[in-house]
């Protein structure tokens, strides 16, 4: 029996130092001559969207280029804004829903080439 009590043992050896996870200082990799790779393509999507809806805010209509610039862009509380405007929290909090379901509408649209 014991020769069938140590294959198990060392089977099971085995398979714990195969289960270990190695970890690998960044600093062993880039002596190796490996390089970190930064990818800001993301970063430049979001400033490149975000120009892009401040640009469409300038087509809804007044009322809701205020709300939406006061809310968005200056980042302001919707207890701020009623302050600010005279109108009660809730019909801010409508005006900021419509305003970005028209932004959707105008971001969404099929764009021209011209």
């Amino acid at each position: 029996m014991m020769k069938a009590f140590l294959y198990h043992v060392l089977n099971h050896l085995i398979v714990d130092e195969y289960r270990k996870h190695k970890t690998t200082s960044l600093d062993v990799l880039v002596e190796k001559g490996l390089e970190p790779i930064v990818n800001d393509s993301g970063r430049l999507s979001n400033i490149l969207d975000e120009k892009a809806t401040l640009l469409l805010i300038q087509h809804l209509s007044e009322k809701y280029q205020k709300v939406m610039r006061m809310r968005y862009v200056r980042d302001m509380s919707l207890e701020e804004i009623s302050l600010i405007t005279g109108q009660s929290k809730n019909s801010i909090a409508v005006q900021t829903h419509r305003g970005l379901e028209k932004l959707k509408l105008l971001y969404n649209r099929p764009r021209t080439k011209v």
